[in-house]
C-alpha cells in the first residue's frame, strides 16, 4: 500500500510538471520550524541581558513579522517563490496566464502582493488570535473579569466559537492536500488559491536565466562605477547572507529535532542521571536592586507589599506572589517583577498548601 501511495504521488508529480505532496509539505514545515528557533535565540538574549534585550521579546511578534516580510519579499521579487519553496527548488506560477513566464522575472505585482499577504498577513493574525484565546481562556478559568463586565458576553463567545472556527481551519486545509495527492486540484494550500497561483518545480530555463542574470549584472558597464561596485557588494553581501540562513535553517532544523529526540521518553533515564546536581541558588538580581527591595517576611507579597493571597510562584525565577498581581505584572510586562527575566501566564504556578 505503501509503494502504490508513493507511485501515485511520484507519477502525480512527473505527469504534470508539480511538486509532489512530501515536497509541498516539507516547505511548509520548515518555515513554521523557523519561528520557534528564532524565539528561543531571543528568549536566550532576553534571559542574558533584560535590560537591553527586554524588546525583543515584547514585540517578537512584529519584529519577526517584518523581518520575514523583507526576507520573503526579497525571495518572491527575484524568484517566483517565497523563501522555503526557493530552498525546495519550486516557485510560484501565475494560474489563468497562457504564457510561460521564468522565474527570475517575478510575479506580477497584483500576484506579488496578493501573495505576501497571504504568507506574512495570515500567520501573524493566526498567532495573534491563538494567543488571544490561551489568555481569555486563562482568565476565564481563574475569574479575572468580573461578573459585570460589559465585554463579558462576547469573551464567553470567542471562547467558545474560536475552538470550532481552528478545527475547520485545520480540516480545510487537510481537505486540500487530500485533493491535491489524487489530482482533483493544482493548488495545495487554500492560501495558494486567494493568491491566484500555484506551485511548480524550477526549471532548466529558470536556472539558466538565473545564471545570466548574475553574470549580466557582473559584465554590465555600471558595475565598474563606484555606485555599480556598491550595488555589486551590497546583492553579493544579501545573496551571501541569504545561503547562509538557508544553511543555518538546515543546521537548526536539525538541532530542533535533536533536542526533540533527547528529551523523548527513551532518553529520560540519562537526562536524570545527568541532572541529578545539587540545587543551583537563587538568580542573581540586578545591580539597581537592593537589600530593601524585597520585603523581609516570608509571606508579604514583593508586588503589593501586602500578606499574599493566593499564592503563585513564577517559575521563571521561584519568587512567590499574590496570583492577581503576579498575573497582571506578567501579562503586562512579560517578565519576572525582581529579576527581569522573560516570563509568560503559563509560567504562573499556583502554590496549594495543605490544611492545619
Amino acid at each position: 500500500m505503501a509503494e502504490l501511495g508513493a507511485h501515485l504521488t511520484a507519477g502525480l508529480a512527473a505527469s504534470s510538471g508539480r511538486p509532489s505532496i512530501f515536497e509541498v509539505v516539507a516547505q511548509d514545515t520548515l518555515m513554521s520550524a523557523v519561528r520557534p528557533a528564532v524565539h528561543h535565540l531571543c528568549k536566550v538574549l532576553v534571559e542574558s541581558n533584560p535590560a537591553r534585550y527586554g524588546f525583543l521579546w515584547r514585540w517578537f511578534d512584529e519584529i519577526y513579522t517584518l523581518l520575514d516580510f523583507l526576507l520573503q519579499r526579497h525571495y518572491l521579487s527575484r524568484t517566483s517563490a517565497s523563501f522555503s519553496e526557493n530552498f525546495y527548488g519550486m516557485k510560484r506560477i501565475p494560474v489563468g496566464r497562457g504564457m510561460c513566464r521564468l522565474a527570475s522575472h517575478g510575479l506580477p505585482w497584483a500576484k506579488h502582493w496578493r501573495s505576501l499577504l497571504m504568507i506574512i498577513a495570515v500567520p501573524y493574525i493566526k498567532v495573534k488570535l491563538d494567543r488571544l484565546f490561551a489568555r481569555l481562556r486563562e482568565e476565564d478559568d481563574y475569574a479575572i473579569h468580573l461578573p459585570e463586565s460589559s465585554w463579558k458576553r462576547l469573551y464567553k463567545a470567542f471562547l467558545t466559537a474560536y475552538p470550532f472556527v481552528n478545527l475547520g481551519w485545520e480540516g480545510w486545509f487537510l481537505l486540500y492536500r487530500l485533493l491535491y495527492i489524487f489530482g482533483k486540484t493544482q493548488f495545495h494550500s487554500p492560501l495558494l488559491r486567494v493568491a491566484g497561483v500555484r506551485l511548480g518545480n524550477l526549471t532548466h530555463a529558470d536556472l539558466q536565466s538565473f545564471e545570466q542574470r548574475s553574470s549580466s549584472m557582473s559584465r554590465s558597464p555600471a558595475s565598474t562605477s563606484v555606485l555599480g561596485k556598491l550595488t555589486s557588494f551590497f546583492g553579493n553581501a544579501l545573496s551571501g547572507a541569504a545561503v547562509s540562513l538557508s544553511t543555518g535553517v538546515s543546521v537548526g532544523i536539525f538541532f530542533l529535532q535533536f533536542l526533540e529526540w533527547w528529551y523523548s521518553s527513551e532518553n529520560q533515564d540519562t537526562i536524570k542521571s545527568l541532572s541529578s546536581l545539587p540545587t543551583p541558588p537563587p538568580p542573581v538580581h540586578f545591580d539597581r536592586l537592593t537589600n530593601d527591595a524585597l520585603p523581609k517576611l516570608k509571606n508579604v507579597c514583593p508586588l503589593c507589599n501586602k500578606i499574599r493571597t493566593n499564592d503563585t510562584a513564577l517559575a521563571t525565577s521561584g519568587y512567590v506572589y499574590c496570583y492577581r498581581c503576579a498575573y497582571n505584572y506578567v501579562k503586562r510586562h512579560q517578565r519576572c517583577p525582581v529579576t527581569g527575566y522573560p516570563s509568560e501566564l503559563q509560567h504562573l504556578v499556583k502554590l496549594y498548601s495543605p490544611e492545619a
